[in-house]
Parts: C-alpha cells; structure tokens; sequence
C-alpha cells in the first residue's frame, strides 16, 4: 500500500497518472494499431467493429459499478489503516465481479445477432459484426475480472501492478491482431473474427498474471475463501457507489445507440466515419482518463483521513492538469482532423464524416476533460449520484432533439455533433456548481475527540492538583 495522505498531492497525483498513463497510451497505440488492421478490410469491417464498440460501453458501465464502488471503499479502507475491511471489500469484489461477468456473457451471446441486425445499415455490415462478436463477447467478460482487480490495487495507491499487466496484454494484442487478422504464418485469415480472438487471448493471459499479485503473505490485499460467500449488504454498498457511475457509461450506450440509428440512413461509409473520429478522440482522451483513475484514490484516501483541504487541493490540482492537457489534444483535432482520420480510411465518404465529426467535436474536449475529473472527485467523497443526474441531463439534450431534428428535411449530420458540444458545456457547468455543493456538505467534518490525558503522579510528600 501506497500512503497518500502525507507528502505533495501534486506529485502523488503526477506519479499515479503516470504509471496509469503508461498502459493508456499502450492502449491507445492498441486502439488505434486494431483499427488500423481492420481498416485494410473495408469500410463494412470498419463499421462492423465500431458497431460492435457499442456494446463496450455497455461492459464500462457494468464494470464501472464494480470499479468506483470497490476502489472508494478500499481507499477509505486504507486511508484509516484498516488492512482487514480493505481485504473484506476486495474479495467481494471479486465474487461480484464473476457473477457479473457471467450474466453478461449468457445475456449477450443470446442478443448478439439481434443487436447487429438492429444497428448495421447493411447486410455485410452485419454479418461481420457478428463474426465480431462471437469472440468478443467472451473478452468482454473476462474484463470484469481484470477490472476489478485492477480497481481495487488502485485503492490502495499501488498502480504499478495494473500499468504492468495492462501494457504486456496490449502487446500481446498488437502482435496476434494481423496475425489472426490476415493469417500471416498460418493461412487461415480470419478477418474481424481474428481481432476479436487476439483480444479474448489477451486479456485471459492478464487475468491470470494480475491474479498473480494477490497471492502471498506480504501482500496488503489478498484472496481470502472465508471472504467469498455473498455479503448482499456489502455488494449493495458497492453498487451504492458505483451505480451512478455506471449509469454514465450506460448513458453513453444509449448515446451511441441514437447516433448510430439516426446517422443509420447515411450508409455504412457515416457510421465507419463516425466509428473512426470516436476512437480517435477516445485514444486522445485516454490522459484524461489515466488522471481521473489517479484523483480518485489520492482525494479518496484524504477523505477517509478527515484531510478535506487536501481533498480540495486534489482536486484543484487535477482540473489544471485536465485543462492543460484537453486544450492541446483540441487543437490538434481542430487542426488536422482529415489527416487523422485518412490514417485508417482512404474512402473519402468515410474521411468528410469524420473530419467533421472531430473539428465540431473539439469544442468540448477541455470541458470533457473537466467532467471526468469532478467525476473523480465524487467518486472519491462516496456520492456519484450528481454525476448520474448531469450525465441524465446530458443525454436527455441530445437524444430527444436529435430524433426529431432527423426527421426534419435536409436534415444533415453535424446537427448531431452541435448539440453534443452544448450537452457536454451543460454537463460540466452542472458537475462544477454540484462538486462545490458537496465539498460544503461532505468536507465539514466533526472534530474528533481526543484520547483522555492519563492523570500524572503527584509529587512525592505532595499533594495531586
């Protein structure tokens, strides 16, 4: 275990977004390497893939839950010293974390062909999407495993475990992707199918490695039978956390969804284009990402310490370094969005859809960064409920406008992309007034009460005052 309630915040909050940026920017070159492979199939395998990319917002939901509501209560844990309750909450993480996996991988094998029927604007488009799925949908849920693992270690302030296994799965990834893709050294190419299936043989060789870290007398957290049996209070704390957390992700499924079917009518080339800018300014806002995981132990562990002005600081600190960080990657993606998106297309249909996508989409990008760390700082304090109603409130701008503006004639996309750059200004604004909110509320501590003085002796031949 890490100790971060003493020492700088900045640098404590520098060094645990670096180890996380590590394996984010491992990730990116993941993201962006798998789509690179994918797009040499064709403009369907692209939109296929970015189709199917839906359903892992789905899966940042279910594990978004698991991950805030263990990583709070395990900071909290350790903030207080508390080795026994971290573990408690560890390994019922651990157990709810299968069970959700597990019910995630029966319901969605069961819809898999339904949902890629619904959303493909072709029949190629669909029968690629499910060639996609087939061995997607298991990588998927091995993420529920390594998610919450991943979580809990960050709670206590050790994310070098996780940046490790993180960047050797990404690795593995990048190289069995062409391989598995186009059959080299095998003969058998198997299309989307293979980069699905280097993503399932991934992440199953990290569960096992991450796994690795918890076995050992010396280690702070450990797997414990005794702990595995249900606790439903605990698994409903958990949640308690967690759920509005992962109610923005769902949200943002249900986002995706909208745009998906809206732009549906423009051919497979919109939703490729759309599938592309997404991924893009996902890998570039996987920094922001990386600090948000980092804010939440850091502010986490000083609140479970009754430290609110390093709680304040935390969270001071962070907002300058997401403002920093999202301005730069803005103005790239302002600047040069063509040239980005011809790295992974040369169909110039799929190119105008995503330059457009991303000089609109640019706007928002500081105010992006904003929400996820306020995100954070939620999380961190125990309440992610006002991160629920600002995400609610976001999807609520966009989703109901945007369905009957499409129905409107000359209807065009970008009108899309305008309103989202208003729902994120509206999300943030919200998250900011809320976040001052709960400092007031959650920061006042009650003072605590002082071990009485033990009486000293009186003096030898004299009498005790």
């Amino acid at each position: 275990m890490q100790d971060l309630t003493t020492g700088s915040v900045t640098t404590h909050l520098l060094k645990t977004t670096s180890f996380m940026l590590v394996s984010m920017v491992f990730q990116t070159l993941y993201v962006l390497v798998d789509l690179y492979w994918v797009g040499r199939l064709g403009t369907d395998a692209v939109a296929a893939v970015a189709i199917s990319g839906n359903l892992m917002f789905l899966v940042l939901a279910a594990t978004q839950m698991l991950a805030v509501g263990a990583t709070t209560l395990v900071s909290h844990a350790a903030g207080r010293k508390d080795r026994e309750r971290a573990n408690v909450v560890f390994n019922q993480a651990q157990g709810l974390s299968t069970f959700a996996g597990l019910a995630f991988l029966v319901i969605t094998y069961a819809g898999s062909g339904a949902f890629a029927r619904a959303m493909s604007a072709d029949e190629g488009t669909t029968r690629q999407a499910i060639e996609y799925l087939a061995w997607m949908v298991p990588a998927m849920a091995l993420q529920f495993l390594m998610v919450a693992m991943a979580a809990a270690l960050r709670g206590t302030g050790n994310f070098k475990p996780g940046m490790i296994v993180q960047t050797a799965t990404v690795i593995i990834n990048i190289v069995l992707a062409p391989i598995l893709i186009f059959g080299w050294g095998t003969g058998r190419p198997m299309g989307v199918a293979g980069a699905a299936l280097a993503s399932l043989l991934a992440i199953g060789f990290g569960v096992i490695w991450l796994a690795r870290y918890f076995i050992g007398k010396d280690t702070f957290l450990t797997f414990m039978p005794q702990h595995w049996k249900p606790d439903l209070k605990l698994w409903a704390d958990m949640l308690k956390i967690g759920l509005p957390s992962g109610a923005e992700f769902a949200m943002m499924a249900v986002y995706l969804g909208v745009v998906y079917a809206v732009i549906r009518p423009f051919g497979a080339p919109a939703q490729a284009g759309f599938g592309i800018g997404l991924r893009i300014m996902q890998s570039g806002f996987l920094p922001v990402v990386a600090l948000g995981f980092a804010v939440a132990p850091v502010a986490g562990q000083n609140f479970g310490a009754r430290r609110p002005d390093r709680v304040r600081q935390t969270f001071k600190v962070a907002a300058t370094m997401a403002i920093i960080g999202m301005a730069t990657f803005a103005l790239l993606a302002h600047i040069a969005p063509a040239a980005l998106i011809g790295i992974f297309s040369d169909d110039p249909a799929v190119i105008a859809v995503g330059d457009e996508y991303l000089r609109i989409s640019s706007w928002n990008f500081v105010a992006s960064g904003l929400t996820f760390v306020t995100a954070s700082m939620f999380q961190a304090m125990g309440n992610t409920l006002p991160s629920l109603v600002t995400s609610f409130t976001r999807i609520i701008v966009v989703a109901i406008p945007a369905f009957l503006l499409s129905r409107l004639p000359g209807f065009e996309m970008r009108w899309i992309w305008y309103l989202s750059v208003l729902a994120v200004t509206v999300q943030v604004s919200l998250n900011l007034l809320l976040l001052q909110r709960e400092f007031r509320v959650r920061l006042a501590f009650a003072p605590r009460a002082e071990a009485p003085r033990a009486q000293e002796p009186a003096p030898a031949g004299g009498v005790s005052a």
